[in-house]
C-alpha cells in the first residue's frame, strides 16, 4: 500500500508536467481528463496513506510538491491563454502567496521549527485547494468543449455549459484567492508566535 500511495503521488507529478505538453498542444480533452486524474489523486493519495498507516516523510514531501506543481504549472498556462485581469490577478497573487508561504517554512526550518500544514478536514488550505481545482477543471472544461463544439450539435446545453463554465471558474478563482490570502494570514501569525523560539 505505501508504494501505491507514492505512485499517486508521483502521477500527480508527472501529470503537471505532462499537462504543459498536452495543453499547449491544443489536446485540450487529453489535458482535462489527465488533470481530473491527477486531482483525483491529491484526495485518494492522503486518504489512504491516513486509513492505512503507511504515512512517511518521503510521501508527505512528494504530495506537497505534486500539489503545487500540478496547480502552479496549469495556473501559469492558463495566465497564457487567457490574459485578462480578472484571471491573471489571483492567480499571480495565490502563486506569490505559495512562495511567500515557503520561505517561511524554509525559514523556521533553518531553525529548526516545523511549520505544519493543518490536517483538518475542512482546514482553509484544504478549501482553497479545492477552489482552485474546481476553477481549473472549469476553464479545462470550456477548452475541451470549445474544440468539440463543431462536431457538436449548438443545443441548449451546450449553450448553458458556455455560459455557466467560465462564471463557475472565475467565482472559484476568486473564492480561492480569498481562502489563499486568510490561510497565509494563519501562516504569518502561526510564524509571528514560532519565530519568538529563536535565540537571537
Amino acid at each position: 500500500m505505501k508504494f501505491f500511495v507514492n505512485f499517486l503521488s508521483a502521477f500527480r507529478i508527472f501529470a503537471s508536467f505532462a499537462i504543459i505538453g498536452t495543453l499547449m498542444s491544443g489536446l485540450y480533452i487529453t489535458t482535462l481528463v489527465l488533470f481530473v486524474l491527477a486531482a483525483l489523486t491529491d484526495f485518494f493519495d492522503g486518504y489512504l496513506a491516513r486509513k492505512y498507516d503507511v504515512c512517511t516523510k518521503l510521501g508527505g514531501v512528494m504530495d506537497h510538491i505534486g500539489d503545487k506543481l500540478l496547480v502552479v504549472n496549469t495556473f501559469i498556462l492558463l495566465c497564457i491563454m487567457m490574459p485578462v485581469w480578472f484571471i491573471v490577478i489571483p492567480i499571480i497573487i495565490m502563486i506569490a502567496r505559495e512562495l511567500y508561504v515557503s520561505g517561511l517554512r524554509e525559514f523556521l526550518g533553518t531553525q529548526k521549527i516545523e511549520m505544519p500544514v493543518p490536517h483538518a478536514r475542512f482546514s482553509i488550505g484544504k478549501i482553497k485547494t479545492a477552489m482552485q481545482m474546481i476553477a481549473i477543471i472549469a476553464f479545462l472544461a470550456l477548452f475541451a468543449l470549445g474544440a468539440s463544439v463543431g462536431a457538436a450539435s449548438n443545443g441548449k446545453f451546450m449553450l448553458y455549459a458556455i455560459y455557466a463554465l467560465p462564471n463557475i471558474g472565475i467565482f472559484s478563482l476568486w473564492f480561492a484567492l480569498a481562502a489563499s490570502l486568510w490561510s497565509a494570514t494563519q501562516y504569518t501569525m502561526d510564524f509571528a508566535k514560532k519565530s519568538k523560539k529563536i535565540k537571537k
